[in-house]
C-alpha cells in the first residue's frame, strides 16, 4: 500500500477495509468519513456541472458493507458519516445529525438542498449553512468544501484528536485538518483521487492558501 506524508497527513493508496482490519480498537479519536453512497450514474447523468465527470463513469460508487462500519466503529471513538441516511440499516440510531444546507442550490432540482451526516455523538442536531461553490476547480464529483470540514472539526473534534478519512477523495477533510493542527490518516482506492488530492494538498502546503 502506498504512503505520502505530507505535514501531519499520512495518506494511503489503497483499501480502507483491509487497513481497518490490522488497526487496534480505537485507534482514532474521530472518523470524519464520506463513503460511496452507492447511486451510480446519477452521480454523473443530467444537465449539471457533474455531466463533466461522465468519462470518469461512477464505477468506484459502490455502497461499503456491514463490516466496514463494524470496522469504523471498533477503530475509532466517534464517528460522523456523511451519507449516513443511505446506510441507517448499519448505523447505530443517535439524535445528533449535521444537516449542511446549501443555499446556492435552493431550487435547482438536479441538485441537492442538502446534504446530512449521521453521528455517534449525544448531542443536539446541527445545521451548517454554507455554498457549495467555491473558486477552485473541482477534481472529485462528490468534492466537499474545506470550510465545510473546519466546521465539523471545530464542533466536533477536541485539540490533539486523531482523524480517520476511509474515503479520502479529493482531500478537503486533509487540508481542513492540516490547516486547524489536527493529524489525518486518510485512505483512496481510486489512483487518479489519489493522485489529484495529494498534489491539491501539497499545493495547500506550498502556498499557505485555504481554499
Amino acid at each position: 500500500m502506498e504512503c505520502v506524508k505530507l505535514g501531519a497527513a499520512t495518506l494511503y493508496h489503497g483499501d480502507c477495509l483491509e487497513a481497518m482490519r490490522g488497526m487496534p480498537d480505537k485507534a482514532f479519536d474521530l472518523a470524519i468519513v464520506d463513503p460511496p453512497y452507492g447511486i451510480g450514474n446519477a452521480l454523473v447523468a443530467g444537465g449539471t456541472w457533474s455531466v463533466k465527470y461522465q468519462d470518469k463513469g461512477a464505477a468506484w460508487d459502490v455502497a461499503p458493507g456491514k463490516e466496514y462500519f463494524e470496522q469504523l466503529r471498533r477503530v475509532s471513538k466517534n464517528q460522523i458519516i456523511w451519507g449516513g441516511n443511505y446506510f441507517t440499516e448499519h448505523i447505530t440510531p443517535a439524535r445528533c445529525f449535521i444537516s449542511w444546507v446549501k443555499p446556492n442550490m435552493s431550487g435547482m432540482h438536479t441538485m441537492a438542498d442538502c446534504e446530512l451526516a449521521l453521528t455517534s455523538f449525544d448531542r443536539n442536531a446541527k445545521v451548517i449553512n454554507l455554498s457549495s461553490q467555491s473558486n477552485e476547480a473541482r477534481i472529485h464529483v462528490c468534492q466537499k468544501p474545506v470550510m465545510l470540514y473546519k466546521r465539523v472539526l471545530k464542533d466536533f473534534a477536541a485539540p490533539g484528536d486523531t482523524i480517520l478519512d476511509t474515503h479520502h477523495g479529493s482531500g478537503s477533510n486533509a487540508i481542513a485538518c492540516l490547516d486547524m493542527g489536527f493529524s489525518i490518516t486518510a485512505y483512496e482506492r481510486d489512483e487518479d483521487y489519489f493522485r489529484a488530492s495529494v498534489e491539491r494538498i501539497d499545493r495547500f502546503m506550498q502556498q499557505g492558501k485555504l481554499f
